[in-house]
């Protein structure tokens, strides 16, 4: 076996001759070889993508959240024009209902936070088919009354009366809540 060279004083192992240092070493004075440049750790570089990445992720996140509050905001809009009054929102939608009626009609007539086209075509079927029930029923108000009236909100109430050929009476009082958004429109009816 051989043995590594030895400085005859001591006896232990001799140092490398001074050089050149190698890539990446410190010369003796503690400053870095200049041999090569220092390249960023690719801990630096999956930093620098995973912040770019949350930073795409929360502009994406914004812009649809952005999106989404528009449509939310803007999806109540009436359109079309309403009851100059809260008395005749109620009446015309009284007309469509019972008279005419005419779901489509009736579904204009209606606040767009209440409108659901289903429900409303289901309730005036249901009045025809009361309406089928009795030979000659027909169906008749008064002029609707405004019990309240606060700023763009009204209660107006309503009773509704059937008569048969054979002289049958039925009658029903209603109340509907009223809203102003492009003229009066109803919102409620209980």
């Amino acid at each position: 076996m051989t043995q590594p060279p030895t400085d005859g004083a001591t006896g232990s192992p001799s140092s490398p001759p001074p050089g050149p240092a190698a890539p990446g070493a410190s010369s003796p004075g503690g400053t870095p070889s200049p041999a090569y440049p220092a390249y960023p750790s690719p801990d630096r570089r999956r930093r620098g993508r995973l912040v770019a990445t949350l930073t795409l992720v929360a502009a994406i996140l914004l812009c649809g959240g952005g999106g989404t509050a528009a449509y939310l905001a803007l999806r109540d809009t009436e359109e079309g024009a309403g009851a100059k009054e809260p008395a005749v929102a109620v009446d015309d939608f009284l007309s469509a209902v019972y008279r005419e009626r005419d779901a489509g009609k009736a579904t204009d007539l209606v606040c767009a936070a209440s409108r659901d086209p289903e429900k409303i075509a289901a309730k005036v079927a249901e009045v025809d088919r009361y309406a089928a029930q009795y030979t000659g029923a027909r169906f008749r108000w008064a002029t609707p009354t405004v019990d309240s009236q606060n700023g763009d909100r009204a209660t107006v109430s309503a009773k509704v009366t059937m008569t048969t050929a054979d002289e049958k009476i039925a009658e029903q009082a209603l109340r509907f809540t009223v809203v102003r958004k492009a003229g009066w429109r109803v919102c409620e009816v209980a």
